[in-house]
Parts: structure tokens; sequence; C-alpha cells
């Protein structure tokens, strides 16, 4: 116990944020505990060590990046954040993402959709023939700019024929083949509708009614017409049908494919605010997108064995040798009647993109931020009224996987 208790007085914590268009980074080293200053800093291209009064922390480098020690400058000490500096650093990762907004490579092949909480099948080998993005919300006002008669769209709105998947910012419209669909008497004159790989309720022609997993009880998106479901991306998984479903821990996928909207529509759209809405239409978190270029790397160190960099949130069975592609983003919360006025503000605002999400979700996320951004490095925060969060970005299975990173 007493060795236990040595090692972590003698642990120093390295936090190291590499830009890779900069090619720069910032290194944080904890604030030591008391009696380990003064403390001895040695960078190599490929390492870290701290040695202190108490002990030696030495951290290796991933292979793909590397430091350059001459390069070391703006050396500052801040009260219980510890030591600053920045120096020159080039990082190889990869800035490759499989997006959700381009699937073409499923088409031809039998999916199978999944409830990605509890792995419950929704859909069964469905055969998708065209998988296709859809436009912009407002793509309804902008065709009398392009047509010279009268709009031949008008009053006919875009749903997916029977092999279609059509891709919007934060979900998936699908068909539903009537030959798949058993219908089942209603037990109560209710809104929503059960779904399962075995049993479905006979659908109604109401648009936005609830669908349900019928295992977990989760919302996995509403209906648009009696023969058009909306699946929410945070809540489904689409998976060629030979593959095994395998459970994703559920904050990892929800960061990974909420990350991966904001990079997207932040590329295709030069957007980079955005309001967080429920389903109910309420707005839950305002969220601006700062940079998409980052590698955050963070270890705890120990003063009897040499460590590897580990992740923010040991979730993942990734390499924890490896660093991690990293999206910054400021958010503030709307719950309670938090920051209405700005809400308001930012609701007019045509450069703020909504992104819809179940209300559940919406929280969900909330919940992530605010625990992720209190493994940041204090004055890492906060930017003037905004809290700041990284969002860190995994590949699983054929998404990238993006994680935010905390409160």
């Amino acid at each position: 116990m007493a060795e236990a208790a040595a090692a972590a007085a003698a642990a120093t914590r390295v936090f190291l944020e590499v830009r890779r268009q900069l090619q720069s980074a910032l290194l944080i080293l904890g604030e030591p505990k008391e009696a380990g200053l003064p403390m001895d800093i040695s960078v190599t291209p490929s390492s870290l060590q701290v040695k202190t009064s108490e002990g030696c922390t030495e951290i290796w480098l991933p292979a793909e990046v590397r430091l350059i020690p001459s390069s070391c400058r703006g050396l500052q000490y801040l009260p219980g954040d510890g030591l600053h500096l920045r120096l020159q650093a080039r990082a190889g990762v990869s800035t490759k993402l499989i997006s959700v907004f381009n699937q073409n490579s499923q088409a031809q092949d039998c999916c199978t959709f999944y409830c990605q909480s509890c792995g419950e099948v929704i859909i069964r080998d469905r055969k998708l023939l065209r998988v296709l993005p859809l436009p912009s919300d407002n793509w309804g006002s902008l065709v009398g700019e392009w047509c010279c008669h009268p709009d031949p769209f008008a009053n006919k709105p875009l749903h997916p024929q029977e092999n279609d998947c059509f891709i919007g910012d934060s979900f998936f419209l699908v068909n539903l083949r009537s030959d798949l669909w058993q219908p089942r008497p209603e037990l109560a004159p209710v809104v929503t509708h059960r779904l399962s790989s075995e049993n479905h309720f006979k659908l109604k022609p109401k648009a936005n009614t609830k669908v349900i997993c019928k295992r977990c009880k989760v919302m996995l998106g509403e209906t648009m017409s009696s023969e058009t479901i909306k699946f929410y991306m945070t809540e489904i998984v689409i998976q060629p049908s030979e593959r095994n479903f395998s459970i994703i821990p559920r904050s990892q996928f929800v960061q990974s494919i909420f990350a991966q909207c904001l990079v997207e529509l932040s590329s295709a759209r030069s957007t980079f605010r955005f309001s967080i809405q429920g389903h109910d239409g309420k707005v839950y978190i305002l969220l601006w997108l700062l940079n998409s270029d980052s590698l955050v790397i963070e270890s705890l160190g120990s003063s009897k064995n040499i460590k590897k960099f580990s992740l923010l949130e040991n979730i993942s069975k990734a390499d924890s040798s490896s660093a991690l592609n990293a999206v910054k983003v400021l958010y503030q919360p709307c719950i309670k009647s938090r920051n209405e006025e700005l809400a308001s503000s930012w609701g007019s605002d045509i450069s703020v993109h909504s992104l819809t999400l179940p209300s559940a979700t919406c929280l969900e996320m909330l919940l992530i931020l605010s625990r992720n951004n209190a493994t940041l490095p204090p004055s890492l925060r906060y930017m003037n009224s905004f809290q700041q969060r990284k969002l860190f970005l995994q590949h699983i299975e054929q998404n990238a996987n993006l994680k935010a990173g905390g409160k």
C-alpha cells in the first residue's frame, strides 16, 4: 500500500494537443503533488520524461507523432494547472474519414439494421440499390432560382423507394416494404409503433410518430408516412448482413456519430455554429466548432513503470499508444431555461445550422460533454462564456468514431 501511494504521489499528468495543420503542439504537465518541485523535464522527438524528487514519469509518444525539442517556447506556470509550453510537432495520422453521408459502398449489399443500444434487429437483409444524400433543408425554396418553369417538385416530398436509403444531416430515410411488415392489432390508441425483427405494429399514416425498439424501448426514429421511416444515426447501426453485430459502448458511439456530423456539415456547408434540438422541438445545446485537425494524447504517469498514453476516456479497446484525432468545440447548455436569449438569437441566424436528435440523446450528449470537459486541464475548460469540449476520433466498424470531450 505504501508503494502504491508513493507511485500515485509521483504520477505527473501529461496532456499533449497536436494541431496537424499548424504543425504545433501544446504540452501541459500537471501540477505536481507537494514536494514534487523542482521538476526536470526532458523532451525527445519520441518521448517525454518528467523527474521530481518523488520519482520519474517516462512516456513514449505514438509512432505517428514526433516532437521537435529545439522549438520549445512560451514556458509558463499556471497555478492549479501546471507547466505550459509550446513546440513544433509532426503528426502523420491519416485525416481521411469514412463518412456516414457517403455509404455507397453499402449499395448492392444486403444490410441489416440494428438498434444500437441493445442489438435488436430492426430490418433484416435489406438490399440497398441506392444510398443517396438528401439535399439541404431549404432545397425547395431554391428550386425557383434554378428552374425557368413551374416547380416540378412542388408538394412532392423526397421519399425513398423500396431499395433506397436516403441520408440526411442526422438521419436515414428508409422505405418499409409491405411484405416485411405484418399488421398487428393495436392495443391502445397510441402514437408510437414498436419495431422488432419478428413483430411490428401496424403503421398509421400519421407523420412524426415515434418508432420504439421493442426490446429496450429506446426511440429509434419517427414515421414520416405510411411507407417511410426516419431512423436517427445515433440510434441505428447498419451493417452487411454477413457481419456479426457487436455492441459498441453507447457513449463512444454517440460521440463518434455526433462529432462526425459536425465535421461533415462544416465541410459541406461552411457552417460552424449548430443548434442541437430534440424531436420535441426544444433546443438543448448551442455548439461552436473550432477545429477538426487536433490529435490529443493524455497520460497519468507512474514512477515505477514506463507508461504509454491512455485514452482520455478509457472505454474503447483501441491501442492506448495511439493518439486520438480530435474535434474541438465550444458549447452552451440550454436546459432549465438557461441561455434562452442566446438560443433565440442563434435561432434567427441563418448561419446557424439546426440538428435534430431524439430528446433523450440530446441529454446524453450534454452529459457526455460535461463529463469529458472535466478531464481537460482547468485552463482549457472555458473560453469566454462558452465551455470547451474536445471530440475524439476513433474507427468503429464502417464509421469514423468521434468522442466528445468534457466539461
